[in-house]
């Protein structure tokens, strides 16, 4: 053993003495403090990357429904629209309108679905397809009972050779 100066035995110094103790204490608490304050300041930023997406969702709108208002100024486009949706003609113009069988205008049926719903599932097989195509050659596009016969001879009409 090895005797210190004033004569007493060195006595081993403890490792984790009181002034260590405060400091953990006070670099733990630094900690606390500082993660509660990192963790505002991340949400902060995340709160700001939405509210910038939602003013560039905004901004687009709003240049497409100005793109729509620029277009509805423009009488030709008027024009069109009032002749898809509503059927109307203008003057010099005859209108046509398809009835079905009991007198009612008939709808647009023609639509596409959605390329979502279109799956190896629903779709048929490549030799269906191609049967079918084989079938519907060989049917004949009309009854045969309502074909006129040919014209055996041309008559050319009135006043076409004057």
């Amino acid at each position: 053993m090895r005797r210190a100066p004033s004569g007493r035995p060195d006595t081993p110094r403890p490792r984790f003495t009181g002034r260590a103790a405060v400091l953990v204490l006070v670099v733990a608490l630094l900690m606390v403090s500082y993660a509660s304050s990192m963790r505002a300041f991340l949400e902060q930023r995340s709160h700001i990357a939405g509210l910038r997406a939602s003013i560039a969702q905004s901004r687009a709108a709003v240049d497409r429904l100005s793109r729509e208002k620029k277009r509805w100024e423009d009488p030709a486009y008027v024009r069109s629209v009032a002749h898809q949706r509503f059927g109307w003609v203008l003057p010099g113009e005859i209108g046509f309108q398809v009835l079905d069988d009991n007198g009612k205008p008939l709808g647009h049926t023609d639509s596409l679905s959605a390329p979502s719903s279109v799956t190896e599932a629903t779709r048929p097989l490549w030799w269906q397809s191609a049967w079918g195509s084989v079938v519907a050659a060989g049917r004949s596009p009309v009854d045969p009972s309502d074909v006129p016969p040919p014209a055996t001879k041309i008559v050319a009409p009135r006043g076409a050779g004057r």
